[in-house]
């Protein structure tokens, strides 16, 4: 089991599967109500033997869309179940979230192997679309419901209704990868305005069309594909390198430069890192940075910082924050405004001394305030002011 995988991650499973042959469904959350683990769009696959790449949440609504993968993989019949989180006492085993999650079980995933490719490496090349999942049931399938666990209802894990014989013929399942370009032109339920608006505000959205005279339904999960953002780390010291490990894991892509090979060493980083050796500032200067990078800085002294500053202070980044003590950083400041090399708006965006004040003492303890800070500016729009 794999839950740690980054939704890039299991799109490249999903690939990689397909293309071994292997057999697996992919678990993919259509909708979410109320206070849930996971939201539309969290995405896993599970083989046939029942383990899992990836998350849809944990306890126990994975544990019945694993159940139910293994069948659906026997079977090839993809399937679709509501799960309620509505236990009934915080003593019992059954989930007390409150919420509701619509899970779709895919076990014929592989023929949209080109879809689930090309969002991964739109990923990889920093690009942004859409994957849109199409779930196509005709007149007679059954649905299943996991119904609350309080009162007369079957406990959390098992259905109110016995297993449907609904083939893929009753339930269709389509993927397809449309890039950001391709959102011009009109591309059915939905339109593509309703697309190109989940995109702009990098939120999944699940759009149900109106039913058909036949009794067939159609349920459209719009994913937006939107790149990590960019983490530009001036220094691979030791915070550097603390805090290149925590931001692979908050969902950030990772740069690391230094001017010293020893600290450039790709062994130093978790995979995926990219690592630049070269004088600090030149390297900074010359990197695209836009509205979604956040640039730290944990060089080994304050001339490097400085130069460092310089060289990104005029940049529209999300976050640019430097290390070091207040008496440093109100020198440094003085030194920016009297030699006109940045005005004092420009530095009033700058966090200094870097991270949240949670009395950090220890390389790890700081690399967590400076992640934390991170994520308040990425999650919370907690800008400088």
């Amino acid at each position: 089991m794999d839950r740690g995988l980054s939704i890039r991650e299991v799109y490249r499973a999903v690939a990689e599967f397909a293309d071994s042959g292997r057999s697996f469904a992919v678990a993919t959350v259509l909708r979410a109500e109320g206070s849930t683990p996971q939201k539309a769009g969290a995405k896993a696959a599970i083989e046939a033997n029942g383990k899992i790449w990836g998350t849809i949440g944990g306890g126990s609504v994975e544990a019945e869309a694993q159940r139910r993968a293994i069948e659906a993989c026997r079977t090839r019949q993809p399937v679709v179940f509501d799960f309620f989180l509505e236990g009934g006492r915080a003593a019992d085993a059954e989930p007390i979230c409150g919420g509701m999650m619509r899970v779709l079980i895919d076990p014929t995933a592989a023929k949209d192997r080109a879809a689930y490719g090309q969002a991964a490496e739109a990923l990889r090349l920093r690009k942004r679309g859409v994957l849109i999942t199409t779930v196509r049931a005709h007149a007679g399938v059954e649905e299943f419901v996991v119904p609350p666990s309080g009162g007369e209802p079957a406990r959390a894990g098992t259905t109110n209704k016995a297993p449907a014989e609904a083939g893929t013929a009753n339930m269709e399942v389509k993927v397809q990868w449309l890039a950001e370009e391709e959102l011009r032109a009109e591309i059915g339920f939905p339109d593509a305005n309703a697309v190109r608006a989940c995109l702009v505000r990098e939120t999944p959205q699940a759009f149900v069309g109106d039913p058909q005279p036949s009794g067939a339904r159609i349920e459209v999960l719009v994913e937006p594909i939107v790149p990590w953002p960019l983490l530009l780390i001036a220094g691979g010291g030791h915070v550097g390198q603390a805090l290149a490990r925590q931001a692979v894991l908050i969902g950030f892509d990772v740069v690391v430069v230094d001017d010293r090979p020893e600290f450039t060493d790709p062994a130093l980083f978790p995979e995926g890192v990219t690592t630049r050796c070269g004088d600090i500032a030149k390297e900074i200067a010359g990197s695209p940075i836009a509205a979604d990078t956040h640039v730290v800085i944990v060089t080994r002294g304050h001339r490097n910082d400085a130069e460092a500053l310089a060289a990104c202070i005029h940049k529209p980044a999300a976050y640019i924050g430097m290390i070091g003590s207040r008496r440093k950083v109100a020198l440094m400041r003085g030194h920016f405004i009297e030699t006109g090399l940045a005005t004092e708006e420009e530095l009033n965006r700058v966090f200094a001394p870097i991270g949240l004040d949670i009395g950090a003492v220890t390389v790890p303890e700081i690399a967590t305030s400076i992640a934390a800070q991170l994520i308040a500016v990425r999650r919370k729009n907690q800008a400088k002011v």
